[in-house]
């Protein structure tokens, strides 16, 4: 099942949201959404569920055009709202039969007891929803979500909130429910994107800032800069380092080894080793330094 999004473009006034976004995801990936708050995220995530309608562009699942009054490709996704929005009054399968009464599910009963086998609710089935712990609501709301069996799963910010036995749990909950259907989850959380996203999306100001594996974001292909780690056999003239050209700065591991940072992406490397021929030093490291998922996130979006 694969979801297209084309040239997306959505307004409020005359704030601009989204600009004209445009990517892919196809059966099997989990993909992590990523952004600062206000970069249009869960705008985006509302126009794919087809709850709300872009002002420009469009959104296809498997070829069929997604639209608020198009119920037959909106019966095809499942949703977890970043406020997971519950009926706290009423009892976790009362709940859950209601929910897939809304989606004139033939085996309803069946179906509501998979779920609540699926996502670890079974000791809790019979306590009313406003009981719960934050940790037991988020299993309703993705069982909810996971109601109709649907081929794309969105899920903005599923983790918010929870503590880390629970985000555990909820991960492998994830990884478990990702590898048959499409899924796109929204959160602030880098680790959790390490941790069970196989790519991401980041975008700012309504546009894409990048969209790739999580090797090739942490490897420096989007990045705009570059970290070199750089050894040398002595100590070297730190101001004439300072000097090679392209060299924002240098920081000092020890008297002899050192992180350099470029101005922008381009390789420091060559000229690091010119530096060393010209003034006879051995090179014992010289190597680019993997940055952290959260270093490149702030550098795209920072000043993008």
């Amino acid at each position: 099942m694969t979801i297209k999004i084309s040239q997306i473009s959505k307004y409020y006034g005359r704030q601009k949201a989204l600009d004209q976004v445009s990517f892919e995801i196809r059966t099997g990936e989990l993909v992590g959404f990523l952004g600062p708050n206000g970069a249009g995220k869960s705008t985006l995530m509302k126009i794919i569920t087809g709850y709300l309608a872009a002002d420009d562009g469009s959104v296809e699942i498997n070829g069929e055009l997604v639209e608020t009054k198009n119920n037959s490709i909106r019966a095809q996704i499942g949703y977890l709202p970043e406020n997971n929005p519950l009926y706290t009054d009423l009892y976790v399968r009362e709940y859950l039969e209601m929910v897939a009464g809304f989606y004139q599910l033939q085996n309803k009963k069946e179906q509501v007891l998979k779920m609540i086998e699926l996502t670890g609710l079974k000791a809790e089935q019979h306590k009313k929803i406003g009981s719960l712990s934050k940790g037991y609501r988020q299993r309703v709301g993705l069982a909810q979500a996971l109601i109709h069996d649907p081929a794309v799963l969105i899920l903005d910010e599923p983790t918010t909130g929870l503590d880390p036995n629970q985000l555990d749990e909820i991960r492998q909950l994830i990884r478990t429910i990702s590898v048959n259907k499409t899924v796109m989850i929204s959160t602030h959380i880098m680790q959790e994107v390490e941790a069970i996203c196989s790519r991401v999306i980041i975008i700012n100001h309504g546009v894409m800032a990048a969209d790739g594996s999580i090797d090739q974001l942490k490897g420096g292909q989007f990045a705009r800069k570059q970290l070199v780690l750089v050894e040398f056999d002595q100590i070297p003239d730190l101001d004439a380092l300072r000097k090679i050209t392209g060299l924002r700065k240098v920081d000092s591991v020890n008297s002899t080894t050192f992180v350099a940072e470029s101005e922008n992406n381009s390789d420091l490397r060559p000229a690091i080793f010119q530096f060393a021929v010209n003034n006879q030093l051995v090179l014992l490291t010289l190597k680019e330094k993997q940055q952290s998922l959260e270093n490149i996130f702030q550098e795209l979006t920072r000043t993008f």
